[in-house]
């Protein structure tokens, strides 16, 4: 992980808090528990059980870390007091699709909080860095596999 700000939203912070209290409660108690049941199984050589909680608890134990960094890392952006003159991390855009004429409503977070299922795009993805700044009435143009994609940005507002 570099060593850059992670841009977060409060709801994303929260959401990153919650995961992390997880993990090392629960979520460290169930591994300890099947881990303590394939041991009682014996022969750890050839014992899948335990192979498998061993490799869970590598996973979780590096998503640890990962979140831990991530939130000392972390900024937290108040839409609250946005400029909202302009696209920046936080901020929610509705954006025109000019080829298609169709609406759609982006919120742009920090890489951490993208979901594209909930809307949320990250101010890394190709659509997030050429929004980034951008004002009401700009055309984004955005490469995509497909070809170029076009936007016209209607409206930016705090969430």
């Amino acid at each position: 992980m570099s060593n850059e700000e992670v841009f977060l939203t409060k709801e994303g912070l929260a959401k990153l808090e919650e995961e992390l209290r997880e993990l090392k409660g629960a979520g460290r108690k169930e591994l300890a528990a099947r881990l303590k049941l394939a041991i009682s199984y014996g022969d750890l050589k050839e014992n899948s059980e335990y192979h498998s909680a061993k490799e869970d608890q590598s996973f979780m134990e590096t998503r640890i870390m990962i979140l831990e960094k991530m939130l000392i890392k972390a900024q937290v952006v108040d839409a609250s007091s946005m400029d909202l003159s302009k696209v920046s991390v936080g901020t929610v855009v509705i954006l025109n699709d000019v080829e298609f004429a169709e609406k759609i409503e982006y919120r742009v977070v920090g890489p951490a909080e993208a979901d594209v299922l909930e809307n949320k795009i990250s101010y890394e993805s190709p659509l997030g860095k050429e929004l980034l700044g951008k004002k009401v009435g700009d055309i984004i143009s955005v490469n995509a596999p497909m070809g170029v994609i076009q936007y016209e940005l209607l409206e930016i507002k705090a969430d």
